[in-house]
C-alpha cells in the first residue's frame, strides 16, 4: 500500500455503529471533519481571546482573515449580503483548514471526497433557494428571466438559465474535489518514486533526485491550491448569494 496513490483516499470504520440498519459508523473522515472544526475554532479563539491594540502574527492572521471574506462578501454582494458572514467565513475556514490539514503525512483530506464537497454544494444552494424565496417571493423567479431579454427569447433564456442554476452544486463541488484529489495523487506518485529508485542503490538514489525536486515542488503548489480552492469555493457563494439578494440584476 505504500506506493498506492489511491488507498489514501479509503474510508475507515474507526468505530462501527449501526442503527436501525444504517451506518452511522464513526470513520476517519468523520475524525477529520470533526478535528478541523476543532482546529479552525481553537486557532480563532486562542489568536482574538486576548486581543492587542497592536496585534502578534497570529492575531493579524486572524483579522486578516476576517477583513478578507468581509471584503469578499461585501464586493460580491453589497452590505446587505454581511447578515450571511458568519456562514461565508464558516465555509471558507472549514474548506481552508480541511485542505491544509490533508497535507500533513497520514493525515485524511476530507474535501477529496466528491460527497463532503457536494453536502457543503447543497448547503449553500439550499440557503440560495430558502433566503430567495423567503425574502422576495415568487420574485426571486427573476432569478431566470434576466432583464433586457426579447420576449421571443425568452423560453430559451428561461431554460439555459434553469439549467446553469441546477448545474451550481455539481460544478461548485466537483471543482474542490477534484482539485484536492488530482494533486493529492500526484504529489503520492512522485513521493513513490523517490521511495522505489532509492531502493536501487546509488544509482537509484542518484534518480530519485528529479523525483524529489517536483514533490517538494508539488507540495509547494499544493499549500496555494489549498488556499486557492477555500478561496474560490467562498467567492462562489458570495455570488451565489448575491442571487438571493438581488434576483432581478
Amino acid at each position: 500500500m505504500a506506493n498506492d496513490p489511491i488507498h489514501q483516499f479509503q474510508i475507515s470504520k474507526w468505530i462501527p455503529i449501526e442503527i436501525g440498519g444504517l451506518d452511522f459508523s464513526f470513520t476517519n473522515a468523520s475524525a477529520f471533519m470533526v478535528a478541523t472544526v476543532a482546529a479552525a475554532g481553537a486557532f480563532l479563539y486562542l489568536t482574538t481571546s486576548s486581543r492587542g491594540l497592536v496585534p502578534g502574527r497570529l492575531q493579524s492572521i486572524s483579522e486578516m482573515s476576517y477583513e478578507f471574506v468581509a471584503s469578499m462578501l461585501r464586493d460580491a454582494a453589497g452590505s446587505h449580503g454581511m447578515k450571511f458572514f458568519p456562514f461565508v467565513f464558516s465555509l471558507f475556514m472549514f474548506v481552508l483548514v480541511a485542505n491544509l490539514l490533508g497535507l500533513f503525512p497520514y493525515f485524511f483530506t476530507v474535501t477529496s471526497h466528491i460527497i463532503v464537497t457536494f453536502a457543503l454544494a447543497l448547503l449553500v444552494i439550499g440557503t440560495v433557494v430558502v433566503y430567495g424565496f423567503y425574502k422576495n417571493g415568487i420574485g426571486f423567479l427573476k432569478l431566470f428571466v434576466p432583464s433586457g431579454v426579447p420576449g421571443v427569447l425568452i423560453p430559451l433564456v428561461v431554460l439555459i438559465e434553469v439549467i446553469s442554476f441546477l448545474s451550481r452544486p455539481i460544478s461548485l463541488s466537483v471543482r474542490l474535489f477534484a482539485n484536492m484529489l488530482a494533486g493529492h495523487i500526484t504529489l503520492k506518485v512522485f513521493a513513490g518514486f523517490v521511495t522505489s529508485l532509492s531502493a536501487f542503490g546509488a544509482v537509484g538514489i542518484a534518480g530519485s533526485i528529479l523525483p524529489l525536486a517536483m514533490t517538494v515542488a508539488i507540495t509547494g503548489l499544493e499549500f496555494l491550491v489549498a488556499f486557492l480552492q477555500a478561496y474560490v469555493f467562498a467567492v462562489l457563494t458570495c455570488m451565489y448569494l448575491n442571487d438571493a439578494i438581488h434576483p432581478g440584476h
